[in-house]
């Protein structure tokens, strides 16, 4: 079909904003060299009357953090009647909660790190020095502390010494109000980007990632050089297929749909750990669905193009 709107939504007011931009840029190029008419807006306090003046064919969100990970900007994209690429609303709540999505994963089948999901309120409540000395000797060292909702790695930090705990503590609850810590998992980092095609979920190459200094972190993420890239990862051909096997998983058990990165570990013995899944990759030159897309012999705009038409099916 040709498409004569299309709208890709960018920005809002989360800690990832300037990512989500980025983001924004990079699709809204890869479909105007396709000749598709598209805008970028940003979430604002304009952008309803704009939906409703003139209603676009279909949305593109690469709205990150809250809002547009979390469900709501979906909800109102609904209320619109417009139709958009990615998950539904209930899906998107789900897979953002963190401690949520693991519960639902490993139902499904998937490894994934023995964890606890904590507020606030509790190291108020209850006193923080005892709550942290019952995290390490309910989980052991080494840990990893995260928000519970949230990405681009704010707030995240390993822990390897219990005197490492609490100022871990103190960054996580920076960026929200409850802090998931799991057990770390030693081994090889890796993404696997999914994408639907013909309705069905296709694990994209998996792209491993190795950060200078060890610390995937906001920076290591978004600056161009501070972090290698390898894809397809360095993993057995086993390990591999285990790891396309549980992003598709993960995808499905979620309920996810159009799109979707899930983040894993692969340990010294191949078996493959699920972290985590983000419902609005990336798409910044450094991003990792972009990076596989490329070496899947794809390219970026036909893809968006492909998820975009899909809505219409």
């Amino acid at each position: 079909m040709e498409l004569g709107h299309v709208v890709v939504l960018a920005g809002g007011l989360s800690y990832e904003r300037e990512v989500s931009l980025r983001s924004g840029r990079r699709v809204t190029d890869a479909l105007r060299a396709l000749d598709i008419p598209v805008e970028l807006r940003d979430a604002d306090a304009t952008l309803l009357d704009s939906l409703g003046d003139d209603p676009p064919d279909a949305v593109f969100p690469v709205l990150h953090g809250a809002a547009g990970e979390d469900g709501s900007i979906r909800d109102v994209l609904d209320l619109l009647d417009v139709r958009y690429v990615g998950a539904r609303p209930d899906s998107c709540r789900v897979a953002w909660d963190k401690p949520t999505a693991k519960s639902v994963v490993r139902r499904a089948g998937l490894r994934t790190p023995e964890s606890v999901a904590l507020p606030k309120e509790v190291f108020h409540d209850l006193g923080a020095a005892s709550v942290l000395d019952q995290i390490i000797r309910g989980l052991g060292l080494p840990l990893f502390v995260k928000p519970t909702r949230g990405g681009s790695a704010l707030g995240a930090s390993v822990v390897r010494e219990p005197s490492e705990l609490s100022a871990a503590m103190v960054g996580c609850f920076a960026y929200g109000d409850a802090a998931l810590v799991e057990r770390y998992v030693e081994g090889t980092e890796i993404a696997v980007s999914v994408i639907e095609r013909h309705g069905q979920p296709q694990a994209l190459p998996a792209v491993e990632i190795v950060a200078a200094g060890g610390r995937y972190d906001y920076t290591a993420r978004y600056d161009a050089g501070d972090t290698e890239f390898v894809t397809p990862a360095r993993l057995t051909a086993d390990a591999a297929e285990r790891a396309t096997a549980a992003a598709v998983t993960a995808h499905r058990a979620l309920g996810l749909r159009d799109l979707s990165r899930t983040d894993l570990i692969v340990d010294a013995d191949g078996e493959v750990h699920f972290l985590e899944v983000n419902v609005a990759p990336g798409m910044t030159e450094t991003s990792l669905l972009p990076r596989a897309v490329s070496v899947a012999g794809l390219d970026l705009g036909e893809v968006c193009r492909d998820l975009i038409v899909a809505q219409f099916d």
